[in-house]
């Protein structure tokens, strides 16, 4: 199966930054979609949270997502799909 993780952010997103520290400190590699430069990337950010533009939202491939995931909630699922 693929581990395959995308994460639609921006630059002065606080959350964004904390769930990229979380993620390159478990080297846990991801695309990383900058919503700011990207009109692709916040009109899918716009789609999957059905309006607000939160971020980070984080992809997995096993079509599942996360928006605005804490530490906690965020190794959880990268446990859950045994990326760590």
């Amino acid at each position: 199966m693929s581990k395959e993780i995308t994460m639609y952010s921006a630059d002065w997103c606080s959350d964004c930054r904390r769930s990229k520290r979380l993620l390159d400190s478990l080297d846990v590699k991801y695309n990383l979609v900058d919503v700011e430069k990207d009109p692709n990337g916040a009109a899918m950010v716009v789609e999957i949270t059905g309006g607000p533009q939160s971020i980070p939202v984080i992809m997995f491939s096993d079509g599942t997502h996360l928006v605005e995931p804490s530490d906690i909630d965020l190794k959880a699922k990268l446990v859950a799909l045994s990326i760590i």
